[in-house]
Order: structure tokens, then sequence, then C-alpha cells
């Protein structure tokens, strides 16, 4: 018997950008499995926490979905300050992305009340 989430795209992840919420989300077969939020600082997206629901664990949606949020910034032509713990290991495993990177400054922590 066929697995019908092997073969139903309707279970495929997607990842959308939510400006309204400020953050980039991850549905599988359309309910949300996760997010990373962030604020936009000048040409800056700064990231401070990613979420994935326990229900939904250890099937790489993280990596997918920050893969496929800092595509989008690079596309959009901003930066990325990578406050969130979950984003930071993921740049550093993925120097492809090392160009977009900027420093985590206290100001900035100070906006999401880490300083």
């Amino acid at each position: 018997m066929t697995n019908p989430s092997a073969t139903d795209s309707s279970a495929d992840p997607i990842v959308e950008l939510d400006l309204r919420r400020h953050r980039y989300t991850i549905a599988v077969a359309g309910q949300v499995a996760g997010f990373t939020q962030f604020f936009d600082h000048d040409r800056q997206r700064v990231f401070f926490h990613t979420e994935i629901g326990k229900e939904y664990g250890g099937q790489g949606l993280g990596t997918r979905l920050i893969a496929e949020a800092l595509d989008d910034v690079r596309a959009a032509g901003f930066r990325v300050v990578p406050i969130c713990p979950f984003v930071k290991s993921y740049l550093d495993r993925h120097p492809q992305y090392g160009d977009l990177v900027d420093p985590v400054t206290p100001d900035l922590l100070a906006r999401v009340g880490g300083a």
C-alpha cells in the first residue's frame, strides 16, 4: 500500500512569508507546523525566534523553513541578523549564506529583550 503523504502534494511542506505577523510559516497539509519570527531594521531581517510544533519534530521542517526564509531574504536584498539560536546554528552549518550575515548588536538584542 502506498503512503498517501508520499504521493499527495497537499502534504508537501509550504513556506510562506506573513509580513503582517512578521514571520515565515511552514505548513503541512494546510496546517501551520512552525514559524520563524523576525523584525526588519533598515535593510536587515532580524530573526529572533523559531518554533516547530512537537508533533512535527524530526521531519526537517525547521531546516526547510530557515533555508527558504534565507533564500527569500537574499532575493529581497536584505541582510540577516541571527539572534535566534536555531537560525544561527543553521547559518554556522551552511556557509553559502555567510555573505548575508550581519553581527548581532546590543541595540538589536535590546529590541527583543535579550540584553
